[in-house]
């Protein structure tokens, strides 16, 4: 549904990005990750034919950012950082307003501003005034907008900025039901926890440089190399530390406060056997699981060192 190649933007000696590559599918939810000045915004707003690469391709379902710009703004909705709304205009009529510049008309554009109000949980605010709104209910009013003539592709820049904490749990929700729909989503953030239980696809790019792009999971293997159990048992935990412990599918065993914390060989995939182990050992099994890794110690773990002349970690693009 996205994708770049190579893409770049250049202003005089300095790089805003350089050699993004991105491939995105249809219904993936990208997270896109870097401080403020990484170069997000100029990549979206190229994506979104708002803005010319010195050079590199991008393409939306297909669509070069050169020759089809205006397919790729009929599939694409942009929602920038900051943005205005009309004081003197009630939320309906700003929906209607640029319902009517989408070229809807009739009772087509009343039916889908009232469902825009319905998916973004803003109807009872219809009848409100723009400038009574919180920043919260402003932000969903923008991305309401957005979706009045039902693109494929989201481009939402920091919509969770200056959010309180109850309209940042709103929006995430939102954005997760928005990838549940089969939207393609590129949101981005320069605070990861903001993002960490809806993507399903990370970017992290700093100075202009993609520094990791990849799925979510491949993440968490970079991260951690070896798989780890935590492992707890009835009695006997040292006795079953030490069962372990020489099992050819066993890097490494130790125990913390009751706990067995079982690190296993590279590649082990399958440790179902370890458990048969304990129960053949007369062991009785209180907990078993696999250690999880989260998402922001994963970031954090990825993003050290990493700084004005680091080089890119993690391979190229997320597919």
């Amino acid at each position: 549904m996205i994708e770049t190649r190579d893409l770049t933007k250049k202003y005089g000696d300095t790089f805003a990005i350089q050699s993004i590559e991105m491939k995105l599918e249809k219904g993936d939810l990208f997270g896109f990750i870097g401080p403020n000045g990484a170069g997000k915004t100029t990549t979206m707003r190229i994506i979104a034919t708002l803005l010319t690469p010195s050079w590199g391709e991008a393409y939306v379902d297909g669509n070069s950012i050169y020759t089809n710009p205006k397919e790729i703004r009929k599939l694409v909705g942009y929602m920038p950082d900051f943005f205005g709304v009309y004081d003197d205009m009630k939320v309906i009529e700003y929906l209607e307003f640029f319902a009517a510049a989408y070229r809807i008309n009739g009772e087509a554009r009343r039916k889908v501003c009232e469902e825009m109000l319905g998916v973004v949980d803003l109807e009872f605010k219809r009848d409100a005034y723009a400038n009574t709104l919180s920043r919260g209910q402003t932000q969903r009013l923008g991305l309401a907008r957005v979706l009045l003539h039902d693109p494929q592709v989201l481009l939402l820049d920091e919509p969770l900025s200056g959010l309180d904490p109850r309209a940042r749990i709103d929006m995430r929700n939102l954005l997760k039901r928005l990838g549940e729909m089969g939207k393609t989503v590129i949101v981005s953030s320069h605070i990861l926890p903001e993002l960490a239980d809806v993507c399903n696809k990370i970017g992290i790019i700093d100075c202009g440089v993609m520094q990791f792009n990849a799925p979510v999971a491949d993440v968490m293997k970079h991260v951690r190399a070896n798989v780890q159990l935590i492992v707890r048992v009835k009695e006997q935990t040292d006795e079953t530390a030490r069962l372990l412990e020489g099992h050819e599918l066993v890097a490494g065993v130790d125990v913390r406060d009751g706990m067995i914390i079982v690190t296993l060989k590279p590649g082990v995939a399958d440790y179902s056997e370890l458990a048969s182990v304990i129960v053949q050992g007369g062991k009785r099994i209180v907990e078993f699981r696999e250690d999880q890794i989260d998402l922001e110690s994963a970031f954090m773990a990825l993003t050290k060192g990493i700084g004005t002349k680091a080089k890119p970690i993690g391979g190229g693009t997320a597919e």
